[in-house]
């Protein structure tokens, strides 16, 4: 290089999800380096994360590699670690490998680290209620509710048979929603015929939500008919009820009236609420600012760290009045990226960001969903079949867009479920994580961040 050359600047995002992915590619025209930093090697389509734990997709189906999505983008690289710490001052990210940690320089930096199921303090909920964020807690939760209608097959004692055949998703919104509904076609259709002592039909699936309505968000008619389908389905839909406990063997709740009361589960799902990753808190710390209560960072109109004109935070880490939702990592992550190549090659900066609402959408069955779009509400066969297109439009990969197709067809016309191989790893992979300590793990303690 001439020694009066300027070098490219190196931009550095955290993260492969929607926002990452997003930014990443956005960068693709832009005079400068990427370097994607991720603690998985593939791209997660969160939203069929539930049909990977009821076995209808297969993970390969919504996680393409990183690097496979990237291969074609000359000036982006991607390194797998998980970044433990970040120094605004001077401009590095620290990540952890089990080779070792590493050090990368930065001159922008994309923050799209994502979430983490929150339990609202009750940590210990997760041992036994997993969330659905990642591959694994959905393979974890396929191999739980897989097996428990193998356990309540060999089971001689009726009420234990009972509390194996309960399941209990916690929270209804639109994770919540489709996961129940997908827990119950799988035992009343799919399961139907192939037991010999227990009859799958039998079982008992409930949505508990504290609030007064499911699917809060999408207004009180699509709520209302969300609500009956669920019903049709044999869900039991439980408003006003609190969880206060959970345990291995059940799940305690308090009602709107204030009696306590307690349902026998041997498999729970928590679905009732998400809290940004703690890089949130781990930036505002040293932005000298203060999270919300969901751990979400402030940012300037431009999705930047306040004070930090480099560092962007993006998707369900930043606080700007926008929902925590794919498409605001997508819109934020290229609007990030929009700002870093105006920069760059010296032009006028974009305007604000400004998320723009295309809609939200919830599966409950196979051919029935609900849909808000604008001033538009519908719900049923439509509403399903534009949930179909939409997600398969979103889904990277035309190996992935076949796969997924094929399934659902196996699924929705058929009764049969192409992913039901579950291994005993699955069944105790949260138990076997949680008695790991730091050294067993050879992950450095001191640069640990706190669980939530």
């Amino acid at each position: 290089m001439n020694e009066g050359m300027k070098q490219r600047d190196h931009v550095v995002i955290i993260g492969s999800g929607f926002g990452g992915l997003f930014a990443t590619k956005a960068l693709k025209d832009a005079p400068v380096d990427v370097t994607v930093i991720a603690k998985t090697n593939h791209h997660l389509f969160q939203p069929l994360l539930y049909q990977v734990a009821t076995g209808i997709l297969s993970e390969g189906a919504i996680a393409p590699p990183t690097r496979e999505i990237l291969r074609g983008q000359r000036n982006a690289q991607v390194r797998l670690g998980e970044v433990i710490d970040i120094d605004i001052e001077s401009r590095t990210v620290t990540s952890w490998t089990p080779r070792g940690t590493q050090e990368t320089p930065y001159d922008s930096l994309i923050v799209a680290a994502g979430s983490s199921a929150s339990y609202f303090g009750h940590d210990h909920f997760a041992e036994h209620a997993p969330g659905m964020k990642s591959l694994d807690d959905a393979l974890e939760l396929r191999g739980r509710i897989l097996s428990a209608f193998e356990f309540a097959e060999i089971e001689t004692e009726a009420d234990a048979r009972a509390s194996w055949l309960t399941f209990v998703v916690v929270g209804a919104g639109p994770t919540g929603v489709e996961m129940a509904g997908q827990i119950a076609e799988l035992a009343h259709r799919t399961l139907r015929k192939d037991y010999r002592r227990i009859d799958p039909q039998q079982a008992r699936v409930v949505l508990l939500e504290g609030a007064p309505t499911v699917l809060g968000t999408f207004g009180e008619h699509l709520a209302a008919k969300a609500t009956k389908k669920l019903e049709q389905l044999g869900v039991e839909v439980q408003l006003g009820a609190v969880v206060v406990d959970i345990d291995e063997y059940g799940i305690d709740v308090k009602d709107s009236d204030g009696s306590t009361r307690r349902i026998a589960s041997r498999t729970k799902v928590w679905a009732a609420g998400v809290a940004s990753s703690p890089l949130a808190k781990h930036l505002a710390n040293q932005a000298g600012l203060q999270v919300d209560r969901a751990g979400r960072v402030p940012v300037e109109d431009d999705c930047s760290l306040p004070g930090f004109p480099e560092v962007f935070v993006i998707g369900d880490m930043m606080e700007a009045g926008v929902p925590g939702v794919a498409q605001v990592a997508m819109q934020s992550g290229k609007h990030a990226a929009k700002v870093i190549a105006a920069r760059a090659a010296g032009r006028d900066l974009p305007e604000p960001f400004k998320y723009v609402d295309k809609g939200s959408m919830a599966t409950i069955s196979r051919f029935a969903a609900v849909a808000s779009v604008g001033r538009f509400r519908f719900s049923g066969f439509i509403a399903w079949l534009f949930w179909l297109v939409i997600h398969l439009l979103y889904l990277i990969g035309f190996k992935q867009r076949v796969t997924t197709l094929l399934h659902w067809t196996i699924s929705f016309i058929g009764r049969g479920r192409a992913e039901r191989a579950i291994t005993r790893q699955q069944v105790v992979a949260r138990r076997a994580l949680n008695t790991l300590t730091p050294d067993q793990s050879g992950r450095p303690d001191r640069l640990r961040f706190p669980r939530r």
